[in-house]
């Protein structure tokens, strides 16, 4: 469920070029290194990332923010739940 489109990203990922599963692995070391609550934004490419990372955030019970089409690709905010 995408909560708040507002949030204001503390770090970027861009795994733009990156095939699957390579972004959300990259999410998934990124969002460990930062605090809980954090945000990360992550920019990808791949058509496969509008079903792999809110299937990853559900798993791993991150927050999906936001989640959308722009001119650099397709954009998620994940608020992270872990440490």
């Amino acid at each position: 469920m995408i909560e708040d489109m507002t949030e204001q990203p503390e770090q970027t990922l861009d795994a733009r070029g990156l095939k699957c599963p390579l972004p959300v692995l990259k999410a998934r070391k990124r969002l460990k290194a930062l605090e809980v609550g954090a945000v990360l934004r992550v920019i990808a490419d791949d058509p496969a990332a509008v079903i792999d990372v809110p299937h990853f955030c559900t798993e791993q019970g991150h927050s999906l923010l936001s989640n959308e089409q722009t001119d650099e690709g397709l954009i998620f905010l994940i608020r992270n739940k872990s440490a």
